[in-house]
């Protein structure tokens, strides 16, 4: 491990040199690559000089252990810098794991109303308006890009686009089924109802990354319907894609012209495509070795919010959380990372 993050820090200090060069910036794409290359290796390799640090406070106090007077604090400083050690070894095993290639790109979601009628149209509302705070408190953009609504505020299904650097990497565990035990508004004898929600989160791909041939590609145009105003009843503007060989349907309609409709309908069939190129691939290893924090398949229960209780429970990791006001509120973070620290834990032992 130590020989592959030396060669790390090497290429950093190339990478700092080259920048150091005025000549690089006549390419500005070349610079930038270089930015983003060191931005990329700068933990290691900070974690790495800490650690290379550690490991001489450690040689400085076991010289100074047979010297009668400092023995009691070179023992002292011999065990920090031990611990040091220990804990920084660890945090570069961690960093020098793979990285996910779309950690950086955003993400399309979906939620569709489940189990429980209008009650999971609410819930499924619910879950928009948790994710799109949680998006405002990151300083990132949220983008509906379909909706179907029902006349008591809640959603059958809506599609919407986060962008935002490291959406992925943040919301890429919360795929799948969705459970609430509440009190309906509607319910007029207090019975705790059970309903469910399914999530689905895809990474925002391109045309080019799903290898999308034209003629595969069936358009339709339609009105759009909801909110809008009266450009909505005039024109066709909204876009349904059908993918003729594996019949995967998109529908955009919130833009306000056609073009822009396709243009994004285009990007989440992308995402779509590859998205189930991807669970192909990774069903091939299930029987082998299943994540700790699950497949991220749609069908696999992953939480459920208790409202009378006041808990959100993660089932994945067995975590609970008696804080569901602030979750419900886009208050993610907590469970989050320790979906992520979990994740890296488990292949850590692979």
């Amino acid at each position: 491990m130590l020989d592959k993050v030396k060669d790390i820090e090497v290429r950093y200090s190339q990478i700092e040199a080259q920048l150091a060069a005025p000549e690089t910036y006549n390419d500005p794409a070349l610079a930038a690559r270089l930015n983003q290359e060191q931005s990329q290796l700068a933990p290691v390799v900070e974690a790495y000089r800490a650690y290379e640090a550690a490991r001489r406070l450690q040689k400085e106090a076991e010289a100074l252990l047979s010297d009668p007077e400092m023995k009691e604090l070179a023992q002292e400083e011999l065990q920090q810098a031990r611990a040091g050690q220990e804990r920084l070894e660890q945090e570069l095993k961690t960093l020098l794991l793979p990285r996910d290639p779309n950690d950086s790109k955003n993400v399309i979601v979906e939620i569709r109303a489940g189990v429980g009628g209008e009650e999971a149209a609410l819930f499924a509302h619910s879950l928009y308006r948790m994710y799109s705070m949680y998006a405002e408190s990151r300083r990132w953009k949220v983008e509906v890009d379909s909706a179907s609504e029902t006349e008591l505020g809640g959603v059958k299904e809506i599609t919407f686009t986060i962008v935002g650097s490291g959406a992925w990497s943040r919301l890429k565990f919360e795929s799948g089924v969705h459970r609430v035990q509440r009190v309906p508004e509607t319910e007029s004898g207090g019975r705790v109802h059970t309903s469910t929600a399914t999530v689905a989160v895809l990474p925002e791909m391109e045309e080019v990354d799903a290898a999308l041939n034209p003629a595969d590609i069936e358009m339709q145009v339609f009105r759009s319907s909801g909110a809008g105003g009266q450009h909505v009843n005039k024109t066709s503007s909204a876009v349904r894609l059908i993918h003729k060989p594996t019949g995967t349907v998109v529908e955009c309609q919130q833009e306000r012209s056609q073009f822009q409709n396709r243009d994004k309908a285009m990007r989440i069939l992308a995402s779509k495509l590859y998205e189930a190129e991807r669970e192909r691939v990774s069903g091939e290893y299930a029987a082998e070795r299943r994540s700790q924090v699950g497949s991220g398949m749609r069908n696999e229960r992953i939480r459920t919010y208790n409202f009378p209780q006041g808990r959100v429970t993660d089932h994945r990791i067995g975590l609970t959380l008696y804080k569901i006001d602030a979750v419900m509120d886009g208050g993610l973070d907590e469970i989050l990372d320790a979906l992520l620290t979990a994740d890296q834990a488990e292949r850590l032992l692979s």
